[in-house]
């Protein structure tokens, strides 16, 4: 299991697929800070996310907020209608913590029952 953490660049929107199957779908962007040749340079990673657990979390998926997903990384490559190749990052979410709500600037720490503090290594 992989844990990232990120902002989740908007709201969480619930997806129905031809087979009645319903999933949440956002996004989160990760910043990596670093110094190169003296100066100090950003630099942002997206993923696709999807959680297919519960689609009640999706109220709480809000743009700004920040979050500790757990799962797996996959990419997602294919060719656009142009014959171009297009590729980005996703994870398959398995839990969620919320570890700070962007609404009314509160900091808020909730999590998806999923998650068990058994399950980690250490």
């Amino acid at each position: 299991m992989e844990i990232i953490t990120g902002r989740i660049t908007a709201d969480a929107k619930i997806k129905t697929l031809k087979d009645k199957r319903e999933l949440v779908a956002f996004s989160i962007a990760i910043n990596r800070i670093f110094t190169s040749q003296g100066e100090q340079k950003k630099e942002t990673t997206y993923y696709n996310c999807s959680y297919w657990v519960s689609i009640k979390v999706a109220s709480i998926l809000t743009k700004g907020s920040i979050v500790q997903l757990f799962g797996h990384t996959g990419i997602n490559a294919y060719k656009d209608m142009s014959g171009d190749f297009q590729a980005h990052l996703t994870f398959h979410t398995n839990a969620i913590q919320v570890l700070s709500s962007s609404k009314n600037g509160e900091q808020q720490v909730m999590s998806t029952p999923d998650h068990k503090k058994d399950d980690l290594p250490f």
